[in-house]
């Protein structure tokens, strides 16, 4: 055979074994982390607050939510 031939064989073979699906990696999750100066549990609406927060209550409709979620008290990591 000739070398022409072989290079597109090999071409072919590489195509073939590169067109195998294999199964797609799952996606890791999103993390949204919100941090605010002070705001307490029950300011959010999602959490029973009397503020309206829209846009957060669909975040945390859509998404998890965290019921025992505690920090030290400083507030320099906002600031």
């Amino acid at each position: 055979m000739s070398h022409r031939l072989l290079i597109i064989l090999a071409g072919c073979m590489v195509l073939v074994v590169g067109s195998v699906s294999l199964p797609a990696a799952e996606k890791p999750p999103n993390v949204l982390l919100i941090m605010a100066d002070d705001l307490g549990f029950s300011d959010l609406g999602c959490y029973g607050g009397e503020i309206e927060t829209p846009h957060l209550d669909a975040l945390a409709g859509n998404g998890l939510r965290f019921t025992q979620f505690y920090n030290t008290a400083r507030c320099w990591p906002t600031r």
